[in-house]
């Protein structure tokens, strides 16, 4: 056995590092806001309301109605004359 040749132990040989990722992933809530704006607008809309004015008149009537009216004619004419 003389003719096995013993190696003396090596040194070792370091590679950079492999990274490994390993990723969890876990829930979180984020708020996300909506802002929503609510414009109350108030608009006046003609509506009709008929209202009635009354006027109330009175006539008085004195003695009857006659188709002949001669001699009230003849007093104006006389009076007309009077004041020339």
């Amino acid at each position: 056995m003389s003719h096995c040749f013993n190696c003396p132990p090596a040194d070792p040989v370091y590679t950079d590092p492999t990274v490994v990722y390993q990723d969890y992933y876990y829930p979180q809530v984020v708020p996300i806001v909506h802002t929503v704006e609510i414009v109350k607008r108030h608009h006046c809309v003609p509506v009709p309301k008929h209202c009635y004015n009354y006027v109330v008149r009175e006539e008085n009537i004195v003695g009857t109605v006659s188709a002949y009216r001669g001699p009230k004619r003849s007093a104006r004419k006389s009076r007309a004359k009077r004041t020339r």
